[in-house]
């Protein structure tokens, strides 16, 4: 009698030794999310080398039942990529898949696979004179496939729109192992549903994401970034409707910083320094593009809007980079905040949106809000004005340890911080995705319309949840494959 094969061993047949793994001390790393909150177990770890090689992992794991989940750069914020503490799942890491296919600088596109570290991309795109207009703190080993599947945003969503704009096709691997070729570049495509769209934000829960078509810009020819003090958030939003009026192709980065995020990160981060002399409870980080030869100096540009803006009373001080280091060095500071942060101690981080004309009014009435109701925290708010996206941290009161943080007050602020966004028309999630974070909470603040269609669309594609269970979709318990 034939020997029977069981699944692990096809798994390791498909991908071979440099591709499989079920050592404890080789998956450790990646069974911990970023922020050191999950921490899961695993079956194996498989790393397909191909798009047909990840075919034939699913087809296998959809045959036996197996949940896979997908992982990229492990540099996600909601633990979206850490499987469950059942050690029957699959992590399927697609860091092998690190080929840019084809550079088209003259169609302004890149086609590439789903392991292309951001970073990576940002180079090899430089040296055609284009540029990928999406980055973000994490960079260095955030993945293209990550950040598709988590509709990833960063700081240049003001101009360019987040993940969602920036893909123009998508090849992706469904739970059967079928293969979805969408990677053409169409400008017009009438065939119904725009299925590319569904993995987009989908974190891994239809398929896995192996390519992307994404759409390039010109590099920069030369940017102007500033550094600006004002009184309130009201004044940084006249100051961001001000520039944006003037400069509607040329502001690429509009963020606001609290002094007290600032003051952290003086005081954690090495090499950092004040960059402006002077106390101001705001701060306002500008960045100023030229992406053609032809288009007006923006230093030029920054210094008459910023010296009017003075005369107008919307902002106390500012000062222009000399140097690209010194233009780095003022991102440095934004990039460090959520470091900073961890370092000075326990915080609930929320990634929030609202409507960008109501950002100040929601900063200026949650805040108090929060602080009045749990005595002795405090509310750092900061973020992407030019796109109403807040990162509302609460921080711990003095004393407390962060396991009591985190299992007693954590659980109340959280759905009250939500509670505000939703009254103010916004989303409990503007970059970082759903993950295992916020799926209770997900379900909670959804519409029955809502949930239903995320619903529909899990089961009518995955019916097996073999798909990263338990992330993003509040599957109804009868269905639940978490």
């Amino acid at each position: 009698m034939p020997k029977q094969v069981n699944w692990l061993e096809q798994m390791q047949a498909v991908v071979g030794p440099k591709g499989f793994t079920i050592s404890g001390d080789d998956m450790a790393p990646w069974l911990t999310d970023w922020r050191g909150r999950y921490t899961g177990a695993a079956a194996a770890m498989v790393s397909p080398g191909t798009t047909q090689e990840t075919s034939e992992i699913l087809k296998i794991a959809n045959d036996n039942g197996v949940a896979i989940v997908p992982q990229g750069g492990n540099s996600g914020m909601v633990g979206g990529a850490t499987p469950d503490s059942s050690g029957h799942s699959v992590l399927l890491s697609l860091r092998r898949m690190n080929r840019i296919r084809a550079i088209q600088a003259d169609d302004q596109l890149v086609v590439c696979d789903a392991g292309v570290i951001l970073q990576n991309l940002h180079e090899a795109l430089a040296s055609h004179g284009q540029r990928f207009p999406l980055t973000l703190g994490g960079k260095g080993s955030a993945t293209v496939g990550g950040l598709v599947s988590t509709n990833a945003g960063g700081t240049q969503v003001l101009r360019h729109g987040t993940m969602r704009s920036l893909v123009a096709g998508i090849e992706a691997v469904l739970p059967d192992g079928s293969i979805l070729d969408g990677l053409s570049a169409l400008k017009k495509d009438n065939r119904g549903y725009d299925l590319k769209q569904l993995f987009v934000g989908g974190e891994g829960t239809l398929g896995i994401v192996t390519g992307a078509t994404l759409k390039t810009v010109p590099a920069l020819v030369d940017r102007c970034v500033a550094w600006a003090a004002v009184d309130s958030t009201d004044a940084a939003y006249q100051l961001f409707r001000f520039l944006n009026s003037r400069t509607p192709h040329a502001l690429e980065g509009f963020e606001i910083i609290p002094a007290t995020c600032l003051n952290s990160v003086l005081r954690h981060i090495p090499g950092t320094r004040q960059p402006l002399e002077g106390t101001y409870p705001w701060h306002v980080l500008i960045e100023i593009i030229r992406d053609q030869p032809d288009s007006e100096d923006p230093r030029m540009v920054a210094e008459n809007l910023l010296a009017k803006a003075i005369e107008r009373n919307l902002i106390e001080n500012a000062t222009l980079a000399a140097n690209e280091q010194q233009a780095e060095d003022f991102w440095k500071i934004r990039d460090s905040i959520a470091e900073a942060e961890r370092a000075s101690g326990p915080a609930l981080q929320h990634d929030i949106s609202v409507p960008v004309p109501g950002m100040a009014r929601f900063i200026n009435e949650a805040s108090p809000v929060i602080e009045a109701r749990f005595p002795g925290t405090k509310v750092a708010a900061f973020g992407h004005m030019g796109d109403g996206n807040v990162h509302f941290h609460v921080k711990a009161p003095e004393g407390i340890t962060a396991q009591e943080w985190m299992e007693d007050l954590g659980k109340q602020i959280t759905p009250l911080v939500h509670d505000l966004v939703i009254a103010a028309g916004g989303s409990i999630s503007a970059e970082h995705g759903i993950g295992q974070n916020k799926r209770t909470e997900l379900e909670r603040i959804s519409s029955d319309a809502r949930l239903s269609m995320l619903r529909a669309i899990k089961m009518a594609i995955d019916p097996n949840n073999i798909m990263n269970p338990g992330k993003l979709v509040p599957l109804a318990s009868s269905h639940s494959g978490s």
